[in-house]
This record gives structure tokens, C-alpha cells and sequence, in this order.
């Protein structure tokens, strides 16, 4: 599996286009802004796009979802308990950061263990709420790597002070879930650069 990240938009979120080589399948996970950047990125690597793939539902993350769908027909996955909020927004996100999210039907309501595959490589979806309800990462126990969007960054970890966030449950979520993977799993998280499981097992100031 061959991954590309962009930071996009404002908070500068980091999306990640993920392809297998031998099929130019691909998968593109939180597009949170600059869809035509996005889209630009796809073509002129003569990518295949198959999978719209959402950590969470917060606007930093879904931001151009629609846009590409509509290009490139590709169905939106999200896990389940965020797709309510996904469809209808919450009032809270307009009063916090003064703007309007705009509603995104999803294709397929992901739960946890479910697997989604793009050519010859695949993603297992690991649910890990507490940032959100339906918060998830993915994981390719292939090539050793784990995106996480907002739940685990290096020396960081996800926001808990929105309506629905869980600081307990998020912390649960890492411990139980992310930090039982091999150590040298390679953390691509939804904001910031790369880290590993075993450096934030030891250094991550916040579990």
C-alpha cells in the first residue's frame, strides 16, 4: 500500500490517499478541504478512487466529501454512531467556529472489525470513540501502519470538550485498543506528522 498525506484547509487537517500499486485502487480517507486539489492528486497519479473513508464526522474532516463523491462517484463510509451527526450536523459546531456544516449522507455505516479493501490491500476498522461517538481508525496490519484521525496524534490526543466527547472513553480507547498493536506501527494521525505506537506508548504525556 503506497500512502500520500495533504494538509488541507484551515486547521490544516491532514488527508490521506492510500493505493495499492499492483490495481491503482485507492482510498481516500478525512478529505476535510480542497477537493480539487484532492481530485488533482487522484488524476495525475491515475488513481481509481473506491472508498471515501471518514474517521469521524467533525467539519475539519468531511469538508470536501460531497465534492468528490460527486466526481468520482465513490461511496462515503463512516462508522455508524457518528452517522446521525453526519447527516444532520450539530447546532454546537455554527456557535463554536462560526460555521455551517453542510449534511453528508452516508453510503455505508461502518462497525468495528469491519474490513475495506481496495485492490490487492485492505483497511480493518478499529471503532476507538471518545473524540466522538463514532470515532474509528484504521488499521493494515500488512504494512504496519494505523491512521487515527483525531483519537491519537504524536504527544497529543483528540479534543474531549465537545458535546458527545468522553475524555474516559477516549483514553480507553488508546490504551485498549491502539496500544495493544505492535509497537513499530507507523501512526498517521488526523493532524501533525507520523509517530509510532511504542514512542507514544512511552512519550505521549497525555495517557
Amino acid at each position: 500500500m503506497k500512502v500520500l498525506r495533504k494538509a488541507v484547509g484551515p486547521i490544516q487537517a491532514n488527508a490521506y490517499i492510500c493505493w495499492c500499486a499492483e490495481t491503482r485502487e485507492a482510498v481516500l480517507i478525512d478529505p476535510g478541504d480542497e477537493p480539487e486539489a484532492l481530485l488533482e492528486t487522484l488524476r495525475t497519479r491515475r488513481l481509481e478512487l473506491v472508498w471515501i473513508i471518514l474517521t469521524h464526522f467533525h467539519y475539519d474532516h468531511i469538508g470536501a466529501a460531497e465534492a468528490i463523491k460527486k466526481e468520482t462517484k465513490a461511496p462515503i463510509l463512516i462508522h455508524r454512531n457518528d452517522g446521525p451527526s453526519l447527516a444532520t450536523p450539530p447546532d454546537y459546531f455554527q456557535a463554536l467556529f462560526g460555521i455551517k456544516l453542510p449534511r453528508i449522507w452516508a453510503d455505508n455505516r461502518l462497525m468495528d472489525g469491519d474490513i475495506i479493501p481496495f485492490g490487492e490491500c485492505e483497511l480493518q476498522v478499529i471503532a476507538t470513540p471518545g473524540h466522538s461517538p463514532g470515532g474509528i481508525c484504521l488499521y493494515d496490519a500488512v504494512q504496519g501502519v494505523v491512521f487515527t484521525g483525531d483519537t491519537l496524534f504524536q504527544r497529543g490526543i483528540g479534543r474531549t470538550d465537545f458535546p458527545g466527547s468522553d475524555h474516559a472513553q477516549l483514553i480507553r480507547s488508546i490504551s485498549e485498543r491502539l496500544f495493544s498493536l505492535p509497537a513499530d506501527t507507523v501512526v498517521y494521525p488526523g493532524h501533525g506528522g507520523s509517530t509510532s505506537i511504542g514512542d507514544e506508548k512511552v512519550s505521549n504525556p497525555f495517557i
